[in-house]
């Protein structure tokens, strides 16, 4: 995926990045083994309907936490006023963690940064901020900084709706959390509680950010973005050292906190983006060498048979040669020979027919069971229809997701190892939404999926892509399950290396 590198300003409040926190609008591709999954209730808030509030429990992690908020929902955005009491001090639930964050999480999963909570030193504190959707959970978590990308799995807060809560509500929305491995992998980095008297709490949150680059392997990864990281600390301790003015101070400090935290998401992306490689190489290999061995098996097996048919053929000639000798009548003898050629021709004719039809079939068998470890595929007449379902892509996005993104790799190096196939993708929706919205979006689904493929090697000549809409359901868009099934892509492989050629 694309990444846009942001800058935090911060604004009036010392501790608060609410100016900031619209800037982290889009959600970062976190690796699988590095997240966790949990579900809240979300509200959907009354547009113009006035203000309403709900209340904050506090979670395993803070029993005595708690929080009230009152939510206008506006056609500009919805305003949000936040009070906490009895909060910890975050150091106290790890040395890692120096401040807590409000996230709210729309009902598709992504989690938006609304910004920092600073509290006093009786766990007090307020929050005013203003999210874009009118749908959506809010939680409270720990963080090491406040211009994290995703919440940690250390929340301290979730929002519960009062019986008076005007608005919709969805039980069960999902969404995903940081583990806190990847914050505490260098162990302590700080050791000490924070000394807010003298050196401000953006300075702490800046070495924090910096010292979880690293260990990130941010300097191996994204050494550009974590030397401009590098610089601005030391820029910003600079300023703490030489006494200079505290906005100042935290203006820096900010600064570089955003800088490590690109330099960290960088450094994730591209390890990623590493390892997908590898796998696709591993695949390709293991294709390659399947392939290898049923070919030097079947070299063997064909120099077998011709072994046999030369010994056969070599019989029948002595025979037909023998049976010259003995007749009188040379025409007879010629005739009877010439005949015997021809029936040994048309049959060598047969079995060679036979081979090759047997060798396509099994190349095709082959394939087939090589692409259904990647994805669903079936044997039709138009040849191996492989199967993409919607959830590799987001609802109304053609953005392909990292699963779908190791998918398609894993299905190119397969593809590179069958030289000679021709692949056919087709996009479908179900009947949600316009006919022309419908046709542009299943073109740009299709066309997503042949532009990644070609970056993965194969040649983009062999290679079609077409947008069929509503088209040609498989099931019925009456039900959720029906059209759930309808929204996909199919890859269809042909070539005559495995007896299919495209056709409707």
């Amino acid at each position: 995926m694309n990444r846009f590198f942001k800058i935090f300003t911060p604004v009036v409040c010392v501790c608060l990045a609410a100016g900031s926190a619209g800037a982290q609008q889009n959600k970062k591709e976190i690796p699988a083994a590095d997240v966790i999954s949990r579900s809240i209730k979300a509200v959907g808030y009354e547009v113009g309907g006035g203000a309403t509030k709900v209340i904050f429990i506090g979670t395993t992690a803070a029993p005595q936490a708690s929080g009230e908020a009152k939510v206008d929902a506006k056609k500009a955005g919805t305003d949000i006023d936040l009070k906490v009491k009895g909060m910890p001090q975050p150091t106290t639930l790890g040395a890692e963690f120096l401040t807590y964050v409000l996230w709210t999480i729309t009902p598709d999963g992504n989690t938006t940064n609304l910004g920092e909570i600073p509290i006093d030193k009786n766990g007090n504190g307020k929050v005013s901020v203003t999210a874009q959707s009118q749908t959506f959970s809010m939680i409270v978590t720990a963080e090491p900084y406040f211009a994290v990308e995703l919440p940690s799995e250390l929340v301290v807060l979730e929002n519960d709706t009062k019986k008076n809560t005007k608005g919709k509500i969805y039980p069960d929305n999902n969404y995903q959390l940081m583990k806190r491995s990847q914050y505490a992998k260098l162990g302590n980095p700080l050791a000490l509680a924070p000394d807010l008297k003298k050196v401000p709490l953006d300075m702490y949150e800046a070495r924090n950010a910096v010292d979880i680059a690293k260990s990130q392997k941010a300097e191996q990864y994204a050494p550009e973005v974590f030397a401009k990281a590098t610089s601005s600390l030391q820029m910003a301790e600079n300023s703490l050292s030489s006494g200079a003015e505290k906005p100042q101070i935290i203006t820096n400090a900010r600064q570089t906190i955003q800088f490590a935290e690109d330099a960290r998401a960088l450094s994730a992306q591209r390890q990623e983006a590493e390892r997908i490689q590898k796998e696709k190489d591993a695949a390709a290999a293991e294709a390659a060498a399947k392939a290898k061995a049923e070919a030097d098996a079947e070299a063997k097996r064909q120099a077998e048979l011709t072994a046999a048919r030369e010994a056969q053929m070599k019989a029948e000639a002595d025979a037909a040669a023998a049976r010259q000798k003995a007749e009188a009548d040379a025409a007879a003898q010629k005739a009877a020979y010439e005949q015997a050629a021809l029936q040994a021709k048309e049959q060598a004719a047969k079995e060679e027919a036979a081979r090759a039809q047997a060798q396509t079939a099994a190349l095709r068998a082959q394939l087939l069971k090589q692409l259904n470890e990647v994805l669903q595929t079936t044997d039709t007449p138009r040849g191996l229809v492989v199967n993409m379902a919607d959830v590799l892509f987001e609802t109304n996005k053609y953005a392909l997701s990292q699963d779908a993104q190791l998918k398609l790799a894993k299905l190119s190096g397969i593809i590179q190892a069958h030289p000679g196939l021709n692949l056919a993708i087709e996009g479908y929706t179900d009947t949600t939404g316009t006919p022309d919205y419908n046709l542009k979006l299943s073109q740009q689904r299709a066309d997503a999926v042949r532009d990644f493929l070609v970056t993965q090697g194969l040649p983009a000549d062999t290679i079609t892509s077409k947008g069929l809409g509503q088209a040609d359901p498989v099931a019925d868009n009456s039900t959720a399950a029906g059209r759930k099934l309808n929204r996909r892509v199919e890859i269809i492989v042909s070539g005559e290396v495995i007896g299919a050629r495209m056709g409707k």
